[in-house]
């Protein structure tokens, strides 16, 4: 990098911080802050980003930006984020900030009507051109679409929902007037049943759904349904203190006419235990908050006032919430079934238990003080007071050995047990009136002969609290799926694809979780089934299920005990009470001392049986299923449920065509025009966009069929061109355009465009008249100087094959006379190698000479024995020239001949030395 040149290094709030290089060092840069001048920051290479010239400027794809990194992404969003542009696209992937502010005229009728039929940047990013691409996605490729809007909690994903829900049935829904009406109504009512304000956001969905807008073969809307997931039930009985249970419960409390709240025995928030440990204020407006009366107001709400939000009032939002009860077919009693089993919950949570001194079993009874709690509860719930007694304070036991049933035996609770018993009702009742109320809105909404749909996924987001439980787990475990669906649709399918189509597009690395997942979903090992494993036992206890979960999973590299974590809260917990699990967006520390209890779905039998006998219309139906169960289970894995409902879900997700929101939460205080640049610049992290930028640097987004393109725009064309086939004509097409061979590439079956070129094409193509004829006039041009090029070509090429041919015989008569060069060189080099040695053998003779002619004694002896050797040698070489003789063979004689030599110089040697010796002793 250049000195002065501008760039972005990492800064721990903003995320990133705009510089110049001032210096540069071996592993580090040296840059100055233009908001600080003065002050240095270091940065690591890797670490360090260019910058654009302009900081003012802003793309509307992230794609189109100079430089393509994570500090011009995060820049990007935060300069459209101070223009109230709160959308942008990554490719075909739109980022969502949530405004915290309605933006004007961002959702009207006139902004819906724009938005139909555009191509997918032909416009300004918006959640609309998202939902129309699906629509036209599904209707050219005859495949369902759907649209995954993930993000944490507070990052608008139920308001990203609620939009794309109103897009479609407004703009296809022309005939299906009730199902358009019906679909949109369901939102308040089940936001008031799933949704509760929690830290991070006032309108937290605490479940999941997936819903299903379904078209016929006209394509107009023909019906819809409602899947959902994972209801956190254990927020029925407790919330944090600056959280709050389900709206429906305030809603009630706040919004109920004068006449219900007195027949339901309503009061005050804070007067019932089930909402009192958490926050008791209701959200109202200055005219809502000027109607409600005191007696409806908790302690905490006369002291601090109402609570605020642009989109919340539990006053107006009770009527809105009776109003779409009404339109989805809930008559008066069923109506006032469910405001009665609202209330009996609260109720039911006012029951205390205390110690029972009179029972030797140590069993417990309910207090005093709560008798007028029992006695509304027992008449909302359709149920004998005493009899609710009962089965709060002892549960029955019934062995069965061989088929038989033993003798039913009544076991007291202890005030523990019987707090969890009241607990576990109270969820379940609630749980189910859920259900129901999704049946009747499913019920509700008119279903014709569908040919595809288009569904929209909901489902909370990536959570880490203090303190987390199943909930979290399970929410996490759904998000660490969803991110592996992402990563393969996205990021695997598309280099697959790219692979297959012989595009030449480089790889992008990322990294896989499919560990993470294996940890929790894999059999016999993964942390489901030992819970429940545990949870089977007769006395399953949480900390032996820990220490199975850790001994289970030694050395995982996604698993850890909690005191090796970093932060301090989180070694504060014992390896018994929790485990680390290192997800794709942190650590998450869970606490283990619920898991066991949240996990099971099954009331005990004393239990079940109380809600067999109810003389409640509504709580019957809603138990109906139990009957044949009623006893014999106690235990029902929520952990395994939520598990195959996932699976099906995720089956469903893979046989779409699959679009992706990712929504965006600009800060922790939900308030607008506020961006912190770090957490934000986290988010896009984990939500995989970064590689997403990398893949789309290099990648082209935007593909179709040459088939399609030469469908869709065959209408526009001439019988001559019209007739061409579809690849040819494409070609045709694109050179007569004057597209730029960057924006666009061919591959086996598809033409790929690279990011936005696809709309541009399309804004072309659907021209006036006289751009289109004029359009026509290029491409016969191009087609006649096609084929006349194509005719030159096949001249040149016969002539240039006939060289070819000539060149290549010649060059073969070249290596045929090298490869006979070769073959004699192997066939003859080891006899010429081992000539030469016997050679280096002969040329000894001159020193076996000087030897001989020293002697003074048996000379002619010595010559002798020289000659033999002498002839040996020679016979060998006239037998290596003229007989075929092996190599080994060659080898063996050249060494006895070598041998013969050295015996001979040794024997010579020798008798030189006695020689010597003798005439040194006659000397002597």
């Amino acid at each position: 990098m250049d000195g002065g040149k501008r760039v972005w290094v990492p800064h721990p709030t903003e995320g990133f911080k705009l510089g110049r290089i001032i210096d540069i060092g071996s592993d580090t840069i040296s840059i100055e802050p233009f908001d600080a001048p003065g002050t240095t920051i270091n940065s690591l290479y890797d670490r360090t980003f260019p910058a654009e010239e302009y900081d003012n400027k802003d793309c509307e794809d992230n794609c189109a930006l100079m430089y393509l990194n994570e500090a011009t992404l995060l820049h990007n969003i935060k300069t459209r984020y101070a223009k109230n542009q709160i959308y942008t696209y990554t490719a075909n992937i739109l980022i969502a900030i949530n405004p915290y502010y309605e933006v004007p005229d961002l959702y009207s009728v006139n902004t819906i009507k724009k938005y139909q039929g555009k191509s997918l940047g032909t416009l300004a990013p918006h959640v609309y051109a998202i939902a129309d691409k699906a629509y036209r996605d599904m209707k050219v490729t005859k495949i369902s679409q759907a649209v995954i809007v993930s993000g944490e909690s507070g990052a608008g994903k139920t308001e990203s929902t609620k939009h794309i829900l109103k897009y479609l049935t407004e703009s296809w829904g022309t005939h299906a007037g009730p199902i358009e009406q019906r679909i949109l109504e369901s939102n308040p009512l089940l936001e008031a049943f799933g949704n509760a304000k929690t830290v991070r956001n006032n309108n937290s969905s605490r479940f999941g759904k997936f819903v299903e807008i379904h078209f016929d073969n006209k394509n107009s809307v023909c019906g819809g349904y409602i899947s959902h997931y994972l209801l956190e039930k254990s927020r029925i009985c407790t919330q944090s203190p600056e959280e709050r249970n389900y709206h429906i419960f305030y809603r009630l409390c706040a919004g109920s006419p004068e006449e219900l709240r007195q027949k339901l025995k309503l009061a005050p928030p804070d007067q019932f235990q089930y909402l009192k440990k958490g926050n008791t204020q209701f959200f109202c407006n200055r005219k809502t908050e000027q109607s409600l009366g005191d007696n409806r107001k908790s302690q905490q709400y006369l002291q601090k006032g109402s609570l605020r939000d642009p989109v919340l009032d539990d006053v107006k939002d009770f009527s809105v919430c009776d109003a779409a009860m009404k339109h989805l077919g809930f008559g008066d009693q069923e109506r006032l079934g469910v405001y009665s089993l609202v209330a009996a919950i609260l109720h039911l949570g006012n029951i205390a238990f205390d110690e029972n001194s009179e029972d030797a079993k140590g069993g417990c009874k309910v207090v005093k003080a709560a008798e007028d709690s029992l006695q509304m509860t027992a008449a909302l719930l359709g149920v004998d007071k005493e009899e609710l007694r009962d089965s709060l304070t002892s549960r029955v036991m019934q062995a069965i050995r061989g088929g038989s049933k033993g003798t039913a035996i009544k076991v007291p609770l202890k005030t523990a047990e019987a707090n969890s018993a009241r607990d576990a009702l109270a969820k379940a009742v609630y749980s189910r009136m859920f259900d129901y109320i999704v049946d009747m809105v499913n019920k509700s909404i008119p279903f014709g002969s569908s040919v595809g749909y288009i569904g929209v996924l909901d489902i909370a987001g990536f959570e880490y609290f203090q303190v987390n439980s199943f909930e979290q787990f399970c929410i996490n475990y759904c998000n660490e799926k969803l991110q592996q669906f992402f990563n393969d649709r996205i990021l695997k399918e598309e280099q697959l694809l790219y692979e297959k189509e012989g595009l030449g597009v480089k790889k992008i690395e990322w990294t896989d979780n499919q560990d993470c997942i294996e940890l929790i979903e894999s059999k016999a090992v993964g942390i489901f089934d030992l819970l429940d494993e545990e949870s089977k036992l007769p006395t399953p206890k949480y900390d032996h299920f820990t220490s199975e979960v850790h001994s289970r999973n030694k050395n995982h590299f996604r698993l850890s005990v909690p005191r090796k974590s970093k932060l301090k809260s989180h070694r504060d917990v014992r390896d018994t009470e929790g485990f680390l699990i290192r997800h794709f967006a942190g650590a998450v520390c869970y606490h283990t001392t619920q898991f066991i209890e949240k996990n099971n779905d099954a009331l005990h039998a004393s239990l079940e049986f109380l809600i067999q006998d109810t003389k409640n219309p509504l709580l019957k139906k809603l138990f109906h299923d139990t009957e044949s169960t009623a006893g014999k289970l106690n235990f029902i894995s929520v952990g395994s449920k939520f598990r195959k409902q996932l699976t099906m879900l995720m089956d469903k997700l893979k046989a779409t065509g699959t679009n992706f929101i990712r929504c965006i939460k600009p800060n922790a205080k939900m308030v607008d025009h506020m961006f912190e640049g770090a957490n934000i610049l986290s988010q896009l992290q984990c939500a995989g966009m970064v590689s997403v930028l990398d893949l789309m640097q290099q990648g082209y987004p935007s593909r179709t069929l040459f088939s399609e393109l030469y469908n869709m725009y065959k209408k526009y064309l001439p019988p001559e061109l019209s007739r061409l086939d579809p690849r040819l004509f494409c070609k045709s097409l694109f050179k007569a355009l004057g597209l730029n061979d960057k924006d666009f590439k061919f591959g086996m079956t598809k033409v790929f465009f690279r990011p936005g070129k696809f709309a541009e094409f399309d804004q072309i193509m659907k021209s006036d008249p006289e751009s289109l004829a004029e359009l026509v006039k290029k491409v016969k041009k191009w087609l006649l100087q096609s084929r006349w090029r194509k005719a030159q070509w096949c001249a040149l090429s016969v002539i240039k094959l006939k060289n070819k041919i000539l060149f290549r015989a010649s060059k073969f008569i070249v290596l045929q006379s090298h490869i006979r060069m070769w073959r004699h060189a192997r066939k003859f080099k080891p006899k010429y190698e081992t000539i030469q040695k016997v050679k280096a053998i002969q040329a000894q003779r001159s020193l076996v000479d000087q030897l001989v002619s020293q002697l003074k004694k048996d000379k002619e002896q010595a010559t002798k024995a020289i000659k033999e050797l002498e002839t040996s040698q020679e016979n060998f070489v006239r037998q290596i020239r003229t007989t075929d003789i092996s190599r080994p063979e060659m080898v063996r004689m050249t060494n006895t001949l070598a041998t013969n030599m050295d015996v001979l110089l040794n024997d010579l040697k020798k008798r030189l030395e006695e020689q010597k010796g003798r005439e040194e002793q006659e000397r002597l």
